[in-house]
């Protein structure tokens, strides 16, 4: 009887295991019949993101919702591909797509553990997940995997699979694949990474989230020494080598939100003409947009904008911490609070965040992103001294446990107490021949602030916009010789158009007649404002937009001789260009061409130049005569500190408005004019004597002596109709005997006469009551 009943349970079980097989085998033909073409493998167009470039072909932007950078598995290291290997699937050239012995394996040390502690996907079913399916953990879509992975098998090589996988996998920090990655995180191409950097990489397809080594360098660390151990248990590396790479530091070089040449405000000009032209298609069709920039001018204009603005905020002192952090916010897990503190806060550059975790007088303990407990003493602490005290007044703010501070290492490498600047600045250089931005700037740090100030900020330009008007009085038949009285005036509201108004020089003097060079040279405002009478302010208004002003936004009253209108820096640098250039007007421009990911040209600029179209809009004459006045301010004027740059051929226009709160330096060699501004986004003042020669020129200088070393002395030839005579520089009267040479226009030219006063220039005869 029990025979009989073992024999009818058998045959019932096989009869269901039959079954059961059959209906998967059915359901398995079902899935096999319905799944996706392998068209999109086969024929590879991954998302690729827009990309911006240097003159020099350097990346300096990235734009798209996945950063990836696509290789073909040759260019792949044989280290990584080791490594990839060993973290993922050992046995992939050897399985069929779904590795039996892996799974056996990972059943029996998951039933070891007692928990899930190792997967059973193989590489070719990571592709298949990847490309076509989602990650919900159900039957149906693991069945459909496999049998994907099957597919796959059949329709491509191991090297092609391990090709798509390389490319395509997810590495965090928005990279996709491991080019991508190597160059987020290590800040390399992916032929230039080491064992240990691979293994790293190799790490993370696991969990991107929990094992890069931003957000987590200590699980990466963790998961790298892994990689390591399988690495050398499939016999890829030696016990000795083992030993050796498990000691070796990983070096972090955050690219995520910032490229080796700092160039964030072009890169964003660039992504937003390129979107108005493509659309979406901007950020996943591989566009490459190679810009006018050169790596040398960018990374001189950017440490010397930084430095220059720091400079000037210590000089302002430091206002005390940033914030205050709740140490207890998580009870003893100290570390936890910190590292949820410091990961909202952005670092800039190498000024970074930190915590203070323990204060004294005499040292400073904090806690740095990252992990890393730095201690501050001696002059790192000075900046911040008066923070730093035993006897504490209520309601002030000090250093102490919780504070939020800004720390960077000096050139000797020993940390200071630092802050974040409050003021903005903004520089911008271009080719005065036809327009090539090379360099550009839009205030100290893209990611505190967007806001463009080359482009988008509108301040007035004080005594740098000085140049245009005397430009104007030349054209109306003023020398440089001219004799303008440099003596008080007053006006009422009517003449101003807002109030009485009773101009004052910076140095509250007046010192009577002098030439118009000497008074550009001085920066004299009550000649300014005579020649402005003398010429017409409506004359005067309509001259300027022959540079690119807009004359809505210089108001046809006397303030306007003293820059009291709008401009934006670039509207500077193309105004001053016209000098640069011998009086061609042209159009600042940043992209150079446009290619599609193969590398075709979709799009080549063609600017207009001094020698290709651009239009003459003042007299080569003028620009000459401007260009040596301005020279004069250089050489022994308001910006005689350029004369450190140890150059003869520099010109410009120092700029600061009423108040001090804006500070401009304008100026120009030959084949380059750059623009330097300083000041705060809410307008106040800058501070007392923080003139543009103290807080704008320093920038210029700071850009220019890097760019122009190596660069020959540029030589400005007086044009036909320009004529050299030598003059009195007392009167501004011709004589054989004259102390100084003066340019003049050929048909200007006064009479040689030993008795200048009979022979007075006829502008300072027929003007003499709006010059004196």
């Amino acid at each position: 009887m029990f025979a009989r009943w073992l024999y009818y349970f058998f045959v019932t079980l096989s009869a269901l295991g039959l079954i059961g097989v059959l209906l998967a085998g059915f359901a398995g033909l079902v899935i096999y019949s319905n799944l996706p073409s392998l068209d999109t493998l086969t024929d590879y167009r991954p998302k690729i993101p827009l990309r911006i470039y240097s003159e020099e072909g350097q990346i300096i932007g990235e734009f798209g919702a996945e950063r990836r950078n696509v290789v073909s598995i040759s260019e792949v290291p044989e280290h990584l591909k080791q490594a990839i290997l060993a973290a993922e699937d050992d046995r992939f050239y050897e399985h069929g797509g779904v590795d039996y012995l892996g799974v056996l394996r990972a059943a029996y040390s998951n039933f070891s553990a007692g928990s899930v502690r190792q997967g059973a996907s193989t590489i070719t079913m990571q592709v298949a997940r990847n490309f076509f399916l989602t990650r919900e953990k159900t039957l149906t879509r693991k069945l459909s995997e496999a049998l994907l992975a099957f597919k796959i098998e059949h329709s491509l090589s191991k090297d092609k699979i391990l090709e798509l996988y390389v490319n395509q996998i997810y590495l965090g920090h928005r990279s996709y694949g491991f080019a991508a990655a190597a160059y987020t995180y290590f800040g390399k191409s992916l032929q230039e990474i080491n064992i240990v950097e691979a293994a790293m990489l190799a790490g993370l397809p696991k969990a991107p989230s929990s094992y890069n080594p931003i957000s987590n360098p200590k699980r990466a660390k963790s998961r790298q020494l892994y990689v390591l151990g399988r690495l050398h248990k499939l016999n890829y590396i030696s016990s000795n080598e083992l030993s050796e790479l498990e000691k070796q530091p990983v070096p972090v070089k955050k690219q995520s939100t910032a490229f080796a040449m700092r160039a964030e405000y072009v890169a964003e000009m660039v992504r937003q003409v390129i979107y108005d032209r493509y659309q979406e298609e901007t950020y996943d069709k591989g566009i490459k947009v190679y810009t006018t920039l050169r790596q040398l001018d960018q990374e001189a204009a950017y440490q010397a904008l930084r430095k220059n603005v720091i400079d000037y905020d210590r000089r302002r002192g430091y206002r005390g911490p940033e914030a205050y952090i709740d140490l207890m916010k998580y009870g003893g897990n100290q570390e936890k609070t910190l590292d949820d503190a410091l990961d909202e806060i952005n670092d800039s550059d190498d000024i970074y965040a930190a915590v203070v975790i323990a204060a004294k007088p005499n040292a400073v303990q904090a806690y740095k992103k990252g992990g890393e407990v730095i201690e501050i003493t001696g002059d790192g602490l000075k900046f911040a001294q008066k923070f730093l005290v035993e006897k504490k007044d209520p309601g002030k703010k000090y250093i102490t446990p919780g504070a939020l501070i800004r720390v960077q290492k000096n050139q000797k490498n020993v940390w200071h107490i630092v802050q974040l600047p409050e003021i903005e600045a903004a520089l911008v250089s271009i080719d005065p021949n036809d327009g090539a931005i090379r360099a550009l700037i839009g205030g100290f740090d893209f990611y505190k602030n967007q806001f463009n100030h080359v482009t988008q900020a509108w301040r007035q330009p004080g005594s740098s916009f000085k140049p245009f008007i005397y430009s104007a009085a030349l054209e109306k038949g003023f020398t440089p010789a001219t004799i303008i009285n440099d003596a008080p005036l007053s006006f009422s509201a009517t003449q101003t158009g807002s109030q009485l108004w009773e101009p004052k020089n910076f140095d509250g003097k007046f010192e009577g007649p002098m030439r118009m060079r000497t008074a550009l040279t001085k920066s004299k405002n009550l000649v300014s404002i005579r020649i402005l009478q003398a010429i017409g302010i409506q004359y005067a208004q309509d001259y300027i937009t022959r540079f690119g002003f807009d004359a809505s936004r210089h108001p046809p009253y006397l303030p306007m001789a003293l820059g009291s209108g709008s401009v934006t820096p670039m509207q500077m640098a193309a105004g001053y260009a016209v000098f640069a250039n011998g009086g061609f007007r042209i159009a600042p421009y940043f992209i150079k061409k446009i290619e599609d990911e193969k590398g075709n040209i979709i799009e080549q600029f063609q600017p207009v130049s001094v020698t290709n179209g651009a239009k003459r809009v003042i007299d080569p004459r003028n620009a000459f005569i401007m260009t040596s006045m301005m020279q004069d301010v250089v050489n022994q004027g308001t910006a005689a500190k350029a004369r450190q740059l140890g150059r003869t051929d520099l010109a410009g226009k120092t700029g600061t408005t009423s108040n001090f709160i804006d500070a401009w330096f304008c100026g120009f060699q030959k084949d380059l004019v750059t623009i330097a501004w300083t000041g705060y986004d809410e307008p106040k003042s800058l501070g007392n004597n923080e003139t543009g020669g103290r807080v704008a020129l320093p920038i210029w200088m700071d850009y220019m002596g890097p760019v122009l070393k190596g660069v020959a002395m540029a030589e400005y030839k007086p044009p036909n109709g320009v004529v050299a005579a030598r003059i009195n520089s007392a009167t501004g009267f011709r004589e054989s005997g004259g102390d100084m040479t003066e340019y003049f226009l050929s048909e200007q030219l006064p009479p040689l006469n030993e008795n200048p006063v009979e022979h007075t220039p006829k502008v300072t005869r027929d003007l003499q009551d709006q010059l004196f």
